[in-house]
């Protein structure tokens, strides 16, 4: 809302040397937020000057110009740029006669641009300083000539300083007003929230006798045939219509009005239109003028028909939808209630006889409306926050006088049609010791019923504390909340004390939060970079990567999703990775290690989820409520993915590069189980979208928790990934579970290690991970580490069986141990593995 100061001061008691900045500070603190300041970008010298004659001139060019004597200072003075009382000046334009008083800028002045004004040679001249015209002072579009005093109704002495003669010298304020207090799009609100700062004295242009704003409500007819179907309500609950007659609407609007409306953010458009702008900003009450001679009988405020349209003042014709509430006449629609009017019956140059309108309309159809047809206004941008009730009146009065006092009208007080509403205000009860409580002030009684006296409400005192009735211009003040919030803005939001909340000691982080970050931080120290990804995908990437033999898997699918081409919650992190990983191949990026954590979402069969009662607001719901709510949502849990793909080692001069390799996934597997604080198998196993025989399946003490392997070459050309591409994916809420929530670092034994290597030829079907299990089992507690070192297929070995050479390290936490004592508990460890898989001891 941008506030003309000179204006302001009309109903408030802003100090004379108060500057913008002051009166935003003001408004500041009362809950307004600054947005900036606007001006005339204009410096002076620019005086009134007086054309004294003037020689038309054709040019070569064809276009002819004037050479003209302009008087800019009273005899035997000197000019206000120092120079001589009389200027030459050449001008372009010819809608100017001898004797005719306009605005002359001297050499030394700057226009809107900035468009600085120096004496300087032109078609054989030196002109002199430049006769303006109103787009060139920023007082409008209109360029078609110069600026006359005498359209404008000045009469001015020549050298007068044109700036404060036509308002020029006036800065406006511009403050940004919340949805909730539409009362505040207009002078009179801001006034008012101004005296609220300061203690300014208020003056309530509104405050008008009611003899003066009654008229008969009889001679036009007006009526309302809508309820509507939105609320219940009627669409119209006042309906203003006076009638000025003999209007002239070629008079000028007056300079100063020019400059407020300006100012303001509107472009003068004609007397008549301007002033219904002027009252609008004024008062905060929409306006709407039509020419009562293109009327065709009474005015109907109805709702529309499917299928109608209507052409409007901005020359689109729309086609209307039934919620659409209308202004409409014998011959149809003539104007979209509170949002725009329509051209048949616009005011134009044309209008002598004017009907005014002025009403109040449901604030939530002149909402929809708007946006429905992608048509913002002035009007609407007021309505739809809520107008005064007891306002349509006063501003259907005002537009009426300054009709008369500027467009040389005449008020017709026999004629008019009025729809009357009787407005009535809900009274709030305010407990005693709420305010405080709330807000945590210790406010008096005086400072909240004082405060709340201030804004307009009428305060009661009850046993219980107040009735309080708000003011017709705030439909805000719905609650005791939005009342509290009142007191402390008026006492000053300045004076409640920032408190930080202490928290209960021995708080922090829980277990899972501290094992989720090991696992981040160790994936990214060993060189992995986390991508998060959208957890949005399609129910063919759920099967595929998140099943291990391909088949249907329930998944989530949103009612409204982000991309339709991807409507289900991801049971799995790999897809997301995938799509990281081409994007990042597609600019360039060929050598990736990346890794994300995130929730996946794992509906079971059969269960229907999305489906209980969400609770009413402002209602705590109770354990049974949260119960359904939470039966209601899928398991979510935690996983941890990571992909591979290109080199690990680029190429070097002399060294090839090296490709990641399933070592290397496994390798990730190792640092999360490392981070995590646990130990992680490795077993052979199958996944629908890896590579067979290149596929693990990670358990931790004998739960699955993951898989790891290559993804097989056809899942990679549809992903647009050209090489190998290696992932793992693990149940990080599981693993950090198993690891029992705690890492406890390994003491460090104070004796020396026995280290031995066994090799045990098996079967090429057995695993390698199985008889790693058998070795650990049966050499009991003194084996400290067992490492798989080779895997020999070829001489020396029976076909259809294979060599797996296992590093074993023992140790004893009390004592060295004999290499007899490691060697026994080594072949202990082969029995087993001989007993369960006729493992033998290689030669």
């Amino acid at each position: 809302m941008r506030v003309p100061l000179s204006w302001l001061r009309e109903y408030v008691d802003v100090p004379a040397d108060a500057t913008p900045d002051d009166v935003l500070a003001a408004l500041v603190s009362v809950g307004f937020e600054e947005e900036d300041v606007f001006r005339f970008e204009l410096q002076g010298p620019i005086v009134v000057g007086e054309v004294l004659e003037f020689v038309e001139e054709p040019q070569s060019n064809g276009k002819t110009i004037r050479w003209c004597q302009v008087r800019v200072a009273p005899d035997g003075q000197t000019a206000a740029d120092g120079g001589d009382a009389v200027h030459g000046v050449v001008c372009g334009a010819r809608n100017f006669f001898p004797g005719d008083k306009v605005v002359v800028t001297l050499p030394g002045a700057v226009l809107p641009g900035p468009f600085p004004i120096a004496a300087r040679k032109t078609y054989g001249h030196v002109s002199d300083g430049m006769i303006a015209s109103a787009k060139e002072l920023g007082l409008g579009d209109e360029h078609s000539g110069i600026l006359r005093l005498v359209e404008l109704g000045i009469d001015a002495p020549v050298g007068t300083d044109a700036i404060a003669l036509l308002g020029l010298d006036d800065v406006a304020v511009d403050v940004n007003v919340t949805p909730d207090r539409g009362y505040a799009l207009s002078i009179r609100g801001i006034a008012r929230e101004y005296g609220h700062a300061t203690g300014a004295a208020f003056r309530d242009p509104a405050d008008r006798p009611w003899g003066e704003l009654q008229q008969p409500a009889g001679g036009f007819a007006v009526a309302v045939d809508d309820v509507s179907p939105i609320r219940g309500r009627v669409g119209a609950s006042e309906f203003v219509a006076r009638i000025v007659r003999d209007v002239d609407p070629t008079k000028p609007t007056p300079a100063w009005m020019v400059a407020r409306l300006t100012l303001a953010g509107i472009r003068s458009l004609g007397i008549l239109i301007d002033i219904t702008n002027y009252v609008m900003v004024e008062l905060g009450q929409p306006i709407h003028g039509y020419d009562l001679d293109k009327l065709a009988g009474g005015i109907t405020v109805r709702r529309a028909t499917a299928g109608e349209k209507l052409e409007t003042l901005d020359g689109k014709v729309r086609t209307l939808h039934a919620d659409d509430l209308l202004i409409t006449d014998e011959s149809g629609p003539i104007g979209l209630a509170g949002v725009m009017g329509g051209g048949t019956t616009e005011m134009s140059g044309a209008t002598r006889n004017v009907l005014i309108e002025a009403a109040t309309f449901d604030t939530v159809s002149i909402a929809r409306t708007a946006r429905r047809h992608k048509l913002p206004s002035e009007a609407s941008r007021r309505f739809e926050r809520g107008v005064d009730p007891a306002i349509p009146f006063v501003a259907a009065r005002r537009v009426a006088d300054l009709m008369v006092e500027f467009a040389g009208g005449t008020h017709d007080l026999e004629v008019g049609g009025a729809l009357f509403a009787t407005v009535e205000q809900s009274a709030i009860a305010l407990p005693a010791g709420f305010v405080p409580g709330l807000i945590g002030v210790g406010y008096t009684d005086d400072t909240i019923t004082g405060a709340l006296e201030m804004i307009g409400c009428e305060v009661r005192a009850q046993e219980s504390g107040w009735s309080v009735t708000p003011p017709t211009w705030r439909p805000d003040l719905t609650d005791k909340w939005t009342l509290a919030e009142e007191v402390a803005r008026i006492d000053g939001l300045d004076k409640i004390p920032s408190v930080l909340p202490v928290p209960p000691s021995g708080r922090g982080f829980t277990a899972a939060q501290h094992g989720r970050r090991r696992v981040a931080n160790a994936l990214a120290a060993a060189g992995f970079v986390e991508t998060p990804s959208f957890p949005f995908t399609t129910e063919e990437q759920n099967d595929l990567h998140a099943s291990a033999s391909g088949g249907h898997l329930p998944s989530i699918k949103l009612a409204n999703p982000l991309d339709g081409q991807a409507p289900f919650l991801r049971r799995t992190l790999v897809p997301g990775l995938l799509s990281v990983a081409h994007r990042n191949l597609s600019r360039g990026f060929t050598d990736l290690a990346l890794f994300e954590t995130g929730s996946v979402f794992l509906p079971a069969p059969g269960v229907p989820y999305g489906t209980a009662t969400v609770p009413p607001l402002a209602v705590r719901p109770d354990a049974a409520t949260l119960a359904d709510l939470d039966a209601a949502i899928p398991p979510q849990p935690r996983h941890v993915a990571v992909l591979l793909t290109g080199s690990r080692l680029a190429k070097q001069p002399g060294v090839a590069a090296e490709p990641f390799d399933l070592v290397d996934a496994l390798d990730a597997v190792r640092t999360i189980a490392a981070a995590a604080g646990v130990t992680i198998d490795v077993a052979q196993g199958e996944r629908a979208a890896l590579h067979p025989g290149r596929t693990g399946v990670l358990s931790v003490d004998g739960e699955e928790v993951g898989y790891v392997g290559e993804v097989l070459p056809a899942v990679s050309a549809d992903a647009d990934l050209p090489g190998r591409v290696l992932v793992a994916e693990l149940n990080l809420d599981r693993v950090l579970e198993r690891a029992g929530g705690r890492v406890v670092a390994a003491s460090l034994s104070g004796y020396p290690a026995a280290t031995q290597d066994v090799s045990l030829v098996v079967g090429s079907s057995v695993t390698a991970g199985d008889v790693r299990a058998a070795l650990v089992e049966g050499a009991g507690d003194l084996l400290e580490s067992v490492r798989l070192v080779d895997d020999y297929r070829g001489a020396g070995v029976a076909e259809g069986a294979k060599s797996l050479t296992f590093a074993l390290r023992f140790r004893a936490a009390d004592r060295t141990l004999t290499a007899a004592e490691a060697t026994e508990a080594k072949l202990a460890g082969v029995a087993v593995a001989a007993e369960r898989f006729g493992a033998t001891l290689r030669e």
